[in-house]
């Protein structure tokens, strides 16, 4: 496994261990459907958290909003909308984003963003 992909898995279970303790349950970790993915599918009484988790090394500084593009937000809300109509759940949906740094910095971003609405001409 690349050492990428190492980074990324321990700070996945990182993450779900802090929203464990933040009182959500974990429906889902990596659920796919065709090339869309989610990180994490969490619940709390009336709401949905669709997590996006970005892992970087302790020495790396950056900002997590900057790695969320328009193109990740359209494929994390038709991941979102795929999951809903998969498991007809109707419940209300947030997109949080968490940032784990080496292994003892998290920053969680609730509502990080929220889906764009289409508009028709």
């Amino acid at each position: 496994m690349a050492i990428h992909n190492t980074l990324g898995a321990e700070g996945e279970r990182i993450a779900q261990e802090f929203l464990i303790k933040q009182g959500m349950i974990i429906r889902e970790t990596n659920w796919r459907i065709g090339h869309l993915e989610i990180d994490i599918i969490a619940e709390t009484p009336g709401r949905l958290h669709i997590v996006e988790v970005k892992s970087r090394t302790s020495d790396e500084k950056f900002d997590p909003l900057l790695s969320i593009t328009p193109k990740k937000i359209r494929n994390l809300v038709a991941a979102a909308n795929a999951y809903l109509n998969y498991t007809k759940l109707d419940i209300d949906v947030q997109f949080d984003v968490m940032l784990i740094i080496g292994s003892e910095n998290i920053e969680f971003i609730p509502d990080a963003f929220y889906p764009p609405l289409k508009t028709y001409r």
